[in-house]
């Protein structure tokens, strides 16, 4: 018998897959193994064999990810099948979590009790009602910051458990005084009949698990189940496909524990891990060999993900050609590091290279200001994905005190950060200073204004005597900014404050000159560089593009920069505790190492100056893990890079 056609080109691994379907199914992909590729030959098989397609769903958790999945399973379709109406008139459901939980939420609206049009709160909407709701409690806001109050909240809601639940296990204070919060929350967003964005999941988990009919209706819908990106599924994504899943169990899960990278956000790596454990008669398949980087990167990624303990064994290979050696750079500063790359992203275009496909990666968002600064004096066209440096929203409001301080009369300034953090000022209280009618407020009102004016005017005398980046330093204290991210201690409120800390850094470049002049210099800096990258950005769409690792995620360069590989910086050491995660830190730099189709090139700074002092930098300990064969040293110009500074790490 003749094989199929849509099985020409598959490996035998993928083929195995993709004739599976019977039964639960685990597809251990290796970065590049064309997982993508698997799942949608699996559709096109299973409707090949006579499913009808809507009953078939696949899930994943981008909508750029289900949109490029969506398009791929329509031209197979329509290539395979082009003259069936059946297939052509129905069409698998390809969707997000977080799409398809507002699907069936629209859909079964009358069992919850839900409009069917209901409101969807963003980040903003909730922190607002949160911030409501913490008044409701009696709680102060100040005390109790919304933004932390919600993420506790959002982590529970992602654990699978209720406000009831939570409230029993709340064993801390802070987590009693959420608990009171949350029941608040509930009832201002039942009254609004609004969800959330971790309701869309949350809802849909209660209502699989509290109506029958609802479940049976569902899984007799989807008989057959698709998971992409299973390594980053948390509890309640997974008791949501474990409930779809009908008795035949015909689920089909694929995933790379080595690119489990989002164990912050409540990715739990034990979905993979005990798969087996949850569904007795699964089978196992590893897509071990790679379809986009040369053996060279290979091997490499291979040396440092096998150190990791927490995975499932597997050796990913590549028939491709050998490639070149990986290309390790030590600059003497970071600027020299930040020159070279720029430099060398701009030979590589002189040779042909397309912009575009040259990706720098960094572990933090803070590393991008002194790139950014490399490409612009280059001329190197680049897109910074991300919010850029100078538009982050806690550097505008450091800048905006320190404008203020020297402009009092800065409404703009003054309007920003009067209450930020917050002071309790209200919108009344705030036009009433800016109408210069300050004898008119209430003593309550007038003594909270009397304390930003102390802090405005400590600023101002600061600014005037001091070098520049002890006046930013002092303004990140004095404000209050710099506590206020400490005390909600989330991984976004950390990199928030090591921006701020890059903002000091920049800002030692101006401290040889006399103080007014150097915050003059510093603000025009940051509004010129500003304005030149929104240039840059409409103009240049074919550019290098620049990332954190963890937005590279899912892509593919030619071209790789893996920048700033140094101990504490990466792998990370946590702001607040000074806790590295080891294994997660190296599937980091292999998701990092794997985004690269051709040539990879390392770098790292000897020095930065650190309190004025010059210290030496100890490079990763993830370099040593790389066979020496397979990694070529790149010595360093005579006399280091050309922009005449150093980078400056802010530490406490």
């Amino acid at each position: 018998m003749s094989e199929a056609p849509y099985l020409a080109g598959l490996n035998d691994p993928q083929k195995q897959a993709v004739l599976h379907t019977e039964g639960p199914l685990m597809i251990l992909a290796g970065a590049g193994s064309g997982k993508t590729r698997v799942i949608t030959h699996r559709i096109v098989h299973l409707i090949h064999e006579g499913t009808a397609p809507h009953n078939i769903l696949a899930v994943t958790f981008t909508n750029k990810a289900a949109k490029e999945m969506r398009e791929r399973v329509s031209d197979l379709t329509k290539k395979y099948f082009p003259s069936d109406r059946a297939v052509i008139d129905s069409f698998p459901l390809v969707t997000t979590f977080h799409s398809l939980g507002v699907r069936l939420l629209r859909e079964f609206h009358d069992t919850l009790g839900l409009r069917r049009h209901f409101t969807i709160y963003d980040r903003s909407d909730s922190q607002k009602a949160v911030k409501k709701a913490i008044e409701d409690a009696g709680y102060n806001p100040k005390e109790f910051e919304p933004r932390k109050i919600l993420g506790m909240i959002s982590r529970a809601k992602g654990d699978a458990m209720t406000f009831l639940e939570y409230k029993d296990a709340a064993s801390s204070f802070p987590e009693q005084v959420a608990a009171e919060v949350w029941e608040k929350y509930e009832g201002t967003l039942k009254k609004e009949h609004a969800l959330d964005f971790d309701d869309l999941l949350a809802k849909t988990l209660f209502l699989l698990k509290t109506y029958g009919p609802v479940r049976e209706t569902l899984q007799n819908r989807f008989k057959f189940i698709h998971v992409d990106e299973f390594q980053d599924t948390n509890r309640v994504q997974f008791e949501i496909v474990e409930l779809l899943v009908g008795e035949s169990q015909n689920i089909c899960v694929v995933g790379d524990i080595d690119q489990n990278i989002y164990s912050w956000r409540g990715a739990d790596i034990k979905n993979v891990l005990q798969f087996e454990k949850h569904f007795p008669r699964a089978t196992t398949i590893l897509l071990e060999e790679n379809y986009r980087s040369t053996q060279t990167i290979i091997a490499a990624s291979n040396d440092i993900i096998k150190k990791n303990q927490n995975r499932v064994d597997k050796n990913v290979f590549t028939n491709n050609h050998e490639g070149e050696k990986i290309t390790l750079y030590a600059g003497m500063t970071g600027y020299d590091e930040a020159e070279y790359v720029a430099m060398k992203a701009q030979s590589l275009i002189a040779d042909g290279a397309e912009p575009a496909s040259i990706a720098i990666l960094y572990r933090t968002n803070f590393q991008s200001r002194s790139l950014e600064e490399a490409f612009l004096n280059f001329e190197v066209p680049y897109q910074l994905l991300g919010t850029k440096f100078f538009e982050r929203k806690e550097v505008k409001d450091v800048l905006s005190y320190l404008r203020l301080a020297l402009n009092p009369g800065s409404n703009a300034d003054l309007t920003r950060i009067i209450n930020e953090p917050t002071r309790g000022i209200g919108k009344v209280t705030m036009l009433k200073v800016i109408e210069g009618k300050r004898s008119e407020l209430n003593a309550g009102a007038a003594a909270k204004v009397k304390v930003f004016d102390d802090i405005m005017s400590d600023i101002a005398k600061i600014a005037i005597e001091k070098p520049l980046s002890d006046t930013i330093k002092f303004i990140m204290s004095r404000s209050g900014i710099e506590a206020g991210l400490k005390e909600e201690g989330t991984e976004d409120a950390l990199e928030r404050i090591e921006n701020l800390r890059e903002l000091v850094t920049l800002a030692s470049r101006f401290n040889d000159v006399e103080p007014s002049e150097a915050v003059e210099q510093l603000l025009e800096t940051a509004a010129l560089q500003s304005d030149q990258d929104e240039l840059k950005e409409k103009e240049e769409q074919n550019a290098v593009r620049l990332m954190t690792i963890h937005a590279a995620k899912g892509l593919e360069f030619s071209y790789v920069f893996i920048t700033g590989l140094e101990e504490g910086l990466f792998p990370h050491e946590r702001l607040d505790d000074g806790r590295t995660d080891q294994e997660e830190e190296r599937r980091l730099f292999y998701v990092a190492l794997t985004r690269a189709e051709e040539k990879i090139f390392l770098t790292y700074a000897h020095l930065r100056t650190i309190f004025g002092s010059q210290r030496v930098n100890m490079p990763s300990s993830f370099l040593n893990d790389i066979s020496k064969e397979h990694v070529e040293m790149h010595e360093p110009e005579e006399g280091g890079g050309k922009g005449g500074y150093e980078t400056t790490i802010y530490l406490d």
